[in-house]
């Protein structure tokens, strides 16, 4: 049995010493073709277009086209779901909405772990939300849509990028804690079918990330709120629902993942080149574009970030009630 267990740690030893010289190697010639970045929801929204710039900036450092694809649905968890079971070489990434997952995960809609069932490379941004009206819209105002809506229940509508989206849960909260609005929710597949919706007057309202930016400059939509912290830069006349007496804050950051069990030299390398393309002028412009914030974190801050996220995200559902059973 000795001389058993002794080959056992022999073998054990040799395979450390083997990946210590290999994991490196791997690193240094990587990437050898082309990368695939998952993209978890349809073209042409914020999502899409920012990490699209990102990717073009990226392949810059790593010498090598970055194919972007869309795969959306599940609220932005099919994409990661489909990252997840590739081999871990690094030729396979996603963008990934933690918020989204991490609501999904704390609902039951989740078939893998929001935190341990991949690699998280680096946080690059974040979404600005709002809530949306049409122009001719009777509201000027969130003190005009909220007494509304409570003394009309099932009367007024707003579009969503999905059930179980940050936007849908704000919605809900605020319902919540305005006394009990009663509205309906209409879950769409991404940011450029709200905005149709709206247009074509499918729905009174949109809550959703800020896609609906050129339509509110252009004088079609109006911003009533948005869910940040403090004000947006952009729309600085415009109000946060915090700032409206409502406790209802929701970021909603986006990484770069991998699937689970990437070495850490082939991770670095990932890392540094998105870290480098984040300083590009054509990324910076789409972020401007729609007004989301530059936010960076790296492998380790980020696991730690958004292992808090997960746990404030899982008291908000269970306060709403929609924790799974």
């Amino acid at each position: 049995m000795k001389r058993f267990t002794g080959k056992i740690a022999g073998i054990a030893m040799f395979v450390a010493m083997v990946m210590v010289w290999v994991m490196p190697a791997i690193a240094s010639d990587y990437p050898a073709k082309p990368i695939t970045l998952v993209i978890p929801y349809p073209a042409g929204g914020s999502t899409d277009l920012t990490g699209r710039a990102l990717a073009n900036a990226a392949k810059k450092h790593l010498g090598q086209p970055i194919i972007a694809e869309n795969k959306s649905g599940g609220g932005g968890t099919v994409g990661p779901s489909l990252v997840i079971p590739k081999p871990p070489d690094g030729y396979t990434l996603g963008v990934y909405p933690a918020n989204a997952a991490f609501i999904g995960a704390h609902m039951g809609k989740l078939n893998f772990h929001p935190l341990d069932d991949m690699t998280h490379i680096i946080r690059y941004t974040g979404y600005l939300f709002g809530l949306v009206v049409r122009e001719d819209a009777p509201w000027k105002t969130m003190q005009d849509l909220i007494p509304y809506a409570k003394q009309n229940p099932q009367k007024v509508s707003y579009g969503t990028p999905g059930m179980g989206t940050s936007p849908h849960l704000a919605m809900e909260d605020l319902a919540i804690q305005a006394g009990g609005i009663q509205w309906i929710h209409m879950p769409y597949k991404g940011g450029a079918e709200t905005n149709t919706a709206l247009l074509g007057g499918h729905v009174d309202s949109v809550s959703d990330s800020s896609g609906w930016g050129p339509f509110v400059d252009s004088g079609k939509f109006r911003l009533l709120a948005i869910y940040s912290g403090q004000r947006s830069p952009r729309y600085p006349q415009v109000p946060t629902l915090k700032e409206l007496g409502y406790d209802a804050v929701y970021p909603s950051p986006l990484e770069i993942i991998g699937p689970k069990g990437m070495p850490k030299p082939l991770v670095q390398k990932i890392h540094d080149a998105f870290r480098k393309a984040m300083d590009d002028p054509e990324y910076q412009a789409i972020l401007k574009k729609f007004d989301m914030p530059m936010i960076y974190l790296g492998p380790e801050d980020l696991e730690t970030a958004d292992r808090q996220e997960y746990e404030k995200i899982g008291r908000v559902v269970q306060k709403l009630g929609l924790q799974k059973k």
